[in-house]
């Protein structure tokens, strides 16, 4: 690959690092969740503080932190970027659907699956994608083919399976309800990369977010029939602090940096960094909660960093052409 200017290269390295920080932020936000779910008597005796053990449905968790994210984003938004939430309203469409689908739907399907299978199963039927993300990048979004990026995908998704288990540990629980409902969440999460990276040229990631979540809020509303039971949730002052933690974190803060970070490296190579996060939560949950972290999960992890260093290699995506969304 040729040499890039310097400037170029600063570019591409701060993507790399903003898809690091978002995939190290879903991680540790699943271990609150985790710390939330937990008895009060599963902990190992060194984790600080223990857990609340109130019972929080894992969907409603999700709804929460989504609705909060939304108060709070736009609260900034209104104070500090106000020039920033202007959008035609031809871009409305657009807009809802990056909610509706890329920051809402990803987690109903994912949740889906995991009530069908098992948290391996969903988890790597989430991640086929980075596959999904090459085919669409290099058909429509000008991203150049080489056999490094399959390559790199590929390795990616392997060290996923054996992060996960798939692979030398519980092994997946496949039903034809939970496989679609975990591909679902694949292409999911697949638009919403693609979504993003489509819409980077037109908007900040601020504006991109704020009106995705407004439009994810929504739907989560309609999805758990109104604010009842996320209202039952932050009344409890440990799922207040939780929710509250999830909802600057967990969303704004990894959301915010992995759009960012479409600004700078293509979908791709993004969404494949983003695979670190079942390693970082492993590794985690292994440190905090005492859970097994086997020599195959190891070796599962240097894949995945080994995979983020070969796409890196791939030669950048041409120029997309403007939108007919665009301001």
């Amino acid at each position: 690959m040729p040499a890039l200017p310097e400037r170029l290269r600063t570019d591409v390295w701060r993507g790399y690092a903003l898809a690091l920080l978002a995939a190290l932020c879903w991680a540790t936000g699943g271990l609150s969740a985790k710390w939330l779910f937990s008895p009060l008597d599963a902990l190992t005796s060194t984790w600080p503080v223990p857990p609340p053990g109130i019972a929080v449905d894992p969907v409603v968790l999700a709804g929460a932190r989504a609705l909060v994210a939304a108060v709070l984003l736009l609260a900034y938004m209104a104070m500090f970027r106000r020039t920033e939430l202007r959008v035609p309203l031809r871009s409305l469409p657009f807009l809802a659907a990056f909610g509706i689908v890329g920051l809402a739907g990803v987690h109903v399907t994912y949740f889906q699956a995991i009530s069908h299978t098992n948290v391996a199963t969903a988890i790597l039927l989430e991640y086929l994608a980075p596959v999904i993300v090459l085919v669409f990048s290099v058909l429509v979004l000008g991203e150049r083919f080489t056999w490094v990026l399959p390559l790199g995908v590929a390795i990616s998704i392997t060290g996923c399976a054996m992060v996960v288990g798939a692979i030398g540990g519980q092994g997946l629980r496949a039903s034809a309800v939970g496989v679609a409902w975990g591909l679902a969440a694949a292409v999911f999460f697949a638009s919403y990369s693609i979504m993003g990276k489509f819409a980077s040229s037109h908007y900040t990631p601020w504006t991109l977010l704020t009106w995705g979540l407004l439009f994810a809020s929504a739907f989560w509303l309609v999805y758990l029939g109104g604010l009842g039971s996320v209202l039952a949730l932050l009344v409890h002052p440990a799922g207040l602090a939780v929710v509250l933690y999830m909802a600057v974190f967990s969303t704004i803060v990894p959301f915010a940096a992995f759009l960012t970070a479409l600004h700078h490296i293509d979908a791709t190579k993004a969404v494949v960094t983003s695979t670190v996060e079942p390693v970082i939560a492993g590794l985690a949950a292994y440190l905090l909660f005492g859970e097994s972290f086997t020599f195959m999960q190891l070796m599962g992890g240097v894949l995945v960093i080994c995979a983020i260093v070969v796409v890196q290699r791939a030669p950048g995506a041409a120029a997309a052409e403007e939108l007919p969304l665009a301001p």
